[in-house]
C-alpha cells in the first residue's frame, strides 16, 4: 500500500480506498436514474437533429450535457422523495438511498445543484427558451409528479407523462429558439406512448404498488380496465406515431417503421386486453413493456438517420 505526506501526516491511499471513492461516485451516478437519462438525451438529441437550421457542435454538446444533467437531477429528487416506498419495493429496493449508501439529505442536496446548473448552463450558453423549458421540465417531474401526483391519483403516470415528453421540445429549443408543430407533435408521442408503457408494468407489478399505497390504474381501477385503457392509448398513438411523415418531419423509412411498428404496438396491446388471467397475462405485459421500448427508440432513430443520412449525401 503506497503512503502519500500530508500536512496533517501519513495518508494511506491502496485499492480499497479507490474502490470505495468508485463505489461512492457509482451510487452518486445511479440517482441520475442512467437509463432514463440516457432515453432523454436521445430523444432530444432527435429533437436538436430534427430542427431547422443548425447549431454550432460545441454548443450542441453543452446543450446535451445540460439537458442530460437536469434529466439526472430529477431523477435523484424523484429517489430522495420516493425514498420511503423504494425501500419496499423489490424493483427499486437496491436503489442507494434504501441501501444506505447515500443519505437523503446528499440526495437532495445534490439534485439541487444540479438542477440549477443544468438550467444555468442550457439558458446562459445556449439560449434562455430551452432553459427556462429544462427548468419547467425538472419542476413538473420533481413538484407535480413525483410530490403531487403519483400518490394521489391514478391519472399520475398520465398527466406526470409530460415531464418524459419535453426532452425533443427542448432540443428543438436549443437549436431554433422556439417551439413549433413539429417538436409538439414529437412530444405528443412520447406523452401518449408514456402511459401504455407504464401500465404494462403496472400490471405485473400491481401488489407491490399496492403494498407502498401507490394509486396505479391496475390498483384502482383493477387489470381489466387498465387493459382497456392500454388499448385505447395505443390505438391513439399508432396513427400518431406515423404523423412525422405527413408534415415533412420524417421521411419514406420513417414512414415504414412507424406503420409497422405502430401495428405490432396495437396487436401487443390487444394480446394484453384479451389475456386477463395466470402466466400468460403477465407474459402479454411483459412483452408490452418490451416493446414498448423498442418502438419509441425505432421511432426516433429513424428520424436521426433520416436525417443525417440526408446531410450526408445532400
Amino acid at each position: 500500500m503506497a503512503s502519500v505526506e500530508s500536512k496533517s501526516g501519513t495518508s494511506d491511499i491502496g485499492p480499497e480506498s479507490v474502490e470505495t471513492f468508485g463505489g461512492y461516485v457509482g451510487d452518486f451516478f445511479a440517482l441520475m436514474k442512467p437509463r432514463v437519462m440516457s432515453l432523454v438525451v436521445f430523444t432530444a438529441l432527435v429533437g436538436m437533429v430534427t430542427a431547422p437550421g443548425g447549431i454550432h457542435p460545441v454548443l450542441g454538446a453543452i446543450a446535451i450535457l445540460a439537458i442530460a444533467i437536469g434529466a439526472g437531477a430529477s431523477g435523484a429528487l424523484n429517489m430522495w422523495y420516493d425514498a420511503d416506498i423504494d425501500a419496499r419495493m423489490s424493483r427499486t429496493a437496491e436503489r442507494p438511498i434504501p441501501r444506505g449508501r447515500v443519505t437523503p439529505d446528499e440526495a437532495l442536496g445534490f439534485g439541487v445543484v444540479m438542477s440549477v446548473l443544468s438550467v444555468l448552463t442550457l439558458g446562459a450558453i445556449v439560449n434562455w427558451v430551452a432553459g427556462l423549458l429544462l427548468a419547467f421540465t425538472i419542476a413538473f417531474y420533481v413538484l407535480i409528479y413525483t410530490m403531487w401526483l403519483k400518490r394521489s391519483t391514478p391519472q399520475n403516470i398520465v398527466i406526470g407523462g409530460a415531464a418524459g415528453a419535453f426532452p425533443p421540445m427542448i432540443g428543438w429549443a436549443a437549436v431554433t429558439g422556439s417551439v413549433s408543430i413539429e417538436s409538439v407533435l414529437l412530444f405528443l408521442i412520447i406523452f401518449m406512448w408514456t402511459p401504455p408503457h407504464f401500465w404494462a408494468l403496472a400490471l405485473y407489478r400491481c401488489k407491490e404498488y399496492e403494498r407502498v399505497g401507490v394509486p396505479m390504474l391496475p390498483v384502482v381501477a383493477g387489470g381489466d380496465e387498465t387493459r382497456r385503457q392500454i388499448l385505447l392509448y395505443s390505438l391513439i398513438l399508432a396513427p400518431l406515431g406515423v404523423a412525422p411523415a405527413f408534415i415533412g418531419l420524417g421521411g419514406m423509412a420513417y414512414l415504414i417503421v412507424s406503420v409497422v411498428g405502430g401495428a405490432l404496438f396495437v396487436a401487443a396491446a390487444v394480446k394484453v386486453h384479451r389475456e386477463r388471467e395466470g402466466d400468460a397475462a403477465e407474459k402479454a405485459a411483459r412483452r408490452l413493456f418490451g416493446f414498448s421500448i423498442l418502438y419509441l427508440f425505432l421511432l426516433f432513430a429513424a428520424l436521426l438517420v433520416e436525417r443525417v443520412v440526408g446531410a450526408a449525401f445532400g
